[in-house]
């Protein structure tokens, strides 16, 4: 990876997942290996082209695979990496938060 990474752990995990898309992206690969089509499916509201803009910057910080099969019509299948998979106690902590508060708020 290219960019610089924050020395300050926190912002460096927002730098690499901080967007609601990345962090739904990651949420739908924990499951498996998806294709593009599953993937734009699967999370809701998003463009196809912010969703290859995600891939890409998540191929790009090593936390996604993207595998091309040669054919016709061409399939593109994308897999989080071992580093990817590792962000699943993060989605899995605030996931555990968001149920709290909804119960707390009553929402």
């Amino acid at each position: 990876m290219k960019k610089d990474i924050p020395a300050c752990p926190v912002e460096a995990t927002l730098a690499l997942m901080g967007d609601k898309w990345k962090i739904l992206i990651i949420r739908d690969l924990l499951d498996g290996t998806k294709r593009f089509g599953e993937l734009k499916k699967s999370v809701c509201g998003i463009s196809q082209k912010m969703l290859t803009s995600n891939l890409r910057s998540m191929e790009e910080s090593m936390l996604v695979d993207r595998k091309v099969y040669a054919e016709v019509p061409p399939r593109v299948e994308y897999t989080l990496t071992e580093t990817g998979y590792s962000l699943k106690t993060v989605l899995d902590a605030m996931a555990e938060w968001g149920e709290t508060y909804k119960k707390q708020t009553g929402v």
